[in-house]
């Protein structure tokens, strides 16, 4: 059986997704969530024309002679009045601007006595803020859109409380594998510290999700089914290894045994080719392999992208492009994703990857800015190359 390319794997990821399901929420807890329906603005801004500077508002016709200052204005606290030729009002930044002036002339440019102002440059911008240069009522913020801190500013500007968001899927997260020991502990004969869990959860709370990391699963069918149950309220399942025989063979048959319906289990890439992926009735299942790196790398190509998409957003994978740092030797059978760092000089990114690509070598990893995306049979590259690539989290 011909294997999966990643292309048509993380197709059949996305179909997983179910549609995103509505919360609202405070703007206070709306970072980082995606709006799933338009936020209208409830206002206006500016709500009228301010200020945009410390100094006298004046009408451009009556310059250059000498105005009388005819009182003040300060933000939160207008003139209640229209300027008359001859008149001049002192103003403050934000101070709305008085009826019949069209010009706010800087304080450094003005000279004062007593109830006399003078003009002593000539002027240049207005130093107005228009009534709605901001935005209006009723403008929007389109749905799809991952609320960053200043979508929070603009928000709260409109007068929009609360917004309507996707809900964070929850994903549980299972290692499994009689080997592996919690962080901490002190590993016996042939055993390690289970640190892939923690990776995985770490990938999905970066994408959107809310992780939660099972008890450490063994290689037995009692712990496993005991596992999946535990986990069956989640709107995903992330198993990691858990079996000595073989790629997920123990997994594979616990999850057929709860009516698993597999949509693939093995790819063609590297790392990572042993990935198996389905459902368990409406709980997405992604099988992701032992080794530190294919872990981590699979769930960066199809985990990470399937949160996305039950989060409401449209884009599947960051690709980007970039320049290569150095030659590369013709790809093999499947397609690659070498760990890379980024670099930068006068002509753009530089994609540079390790010399060392051992997907057991969690230490490269850790150091890794990118995946650099190869296709099969991909001819040599020399430096300079145009190349794609993934940003990874940090």
């Amino acid at each position: 059986m011909s294997l999966l390319s990643v292309e048509e794997a993380l197709e059949l990821v996305l179909a997983l997704a179910p549609v995103p399901q509505p919360e609202d929420v405070d703007l206070s807890d709306a970072l980082g969530r995606v709006l799933l329906r338009d936020a209208v603005s409830r206002m206006t801004q500016p709500p009228f024309d301010a200020a945009a500077m410390d100094g006298y508002a004046l009408r451009r016709a009556d310059l250059p002679a000498p105005l009388q200052v005819v009182g003040e204005a300060a933000a939160g606290r207008g003139w209640d009045g229209a300027l008359a030729p001859g008149q001049a009002l002192r103003i403050f930044t934000g101070a709305p601007v008085p009826t019949g002036a069209d010009l706010v002339v800087m304080q450094e440019d003005t000279a004062r006595t007593g109830d006399q102002v003078t003009v002593t440059a000539p002027p240049g911008h207005d130093n107005i803020r228009p009534r709605g240069s901001d935005f209006a009522e009723g403008e929007r913020i389109a749905a799809g859109r991952r609320l960053g801190p200043a979508d929070i500013a603009l928000l709260a500007a409109m007068n929009v409380p609360r917004v309507t968001v996707a809900r964070a899927p929850t994903v549980a997260v299972l290692a499994g594998g009689d080997e592996l020991v919690q962080p901490g502990e002190t590993p016996g004969p042939g055993q390690i510290i289970s640190s892939n869990d923690l990776a995985i959860a770490a990938l999905a709370r970066a994408a959107g999700a809310v992780p939660r990391i099972l008890p450490l699963a063994r290689d037995t069918e009692e712990s496993l089914r005991a596992a999946f149950a535990d986990a069956a309220e989640s709107d995903v399942i992330v198993t990691i290894g858990g079996a000595s025989v073989g790629d997920h063979d123990l997994i594979g048959r616990v999850a057929a045994d709860l009516g698993m319906e597999r949509a693939f289990h093995r790819i063609a890439m590297r790392p990572g080719k042993p990935l198996m992926a389905g459902r368990i009735g409406g709980t997405a299942m992604l099988g992701l392999p032992g080794n530190p790196v294919s872990a981590m790398v699979t769930a960066v190509l199809f985990l990470q992208p399937l949160i996305r998409r039950m989060l409401g957003q449209t884009d599947a994978m960051a690709l980007r492009h970039g320049r290569l740092g150095r030659d590369l030797p013709p790809e093999g059978n499947r397609e690659h994703y070498l760990r890379a760092v980024l670099s930068d000089d006068a002509a753009g990114v530089v994609v540079t990857p390790f010399a060392d690509q051992d997907s057991a070598r969690l230490s490269v990893m850790a150091q890794a800015d990118a995946l650099l995306v190869r296709a099969a049979f991909d001819p040599a590259r020399t430096a300079g190359d145009r190349v794609a690539y993934i940003p990874l989290p940090h």
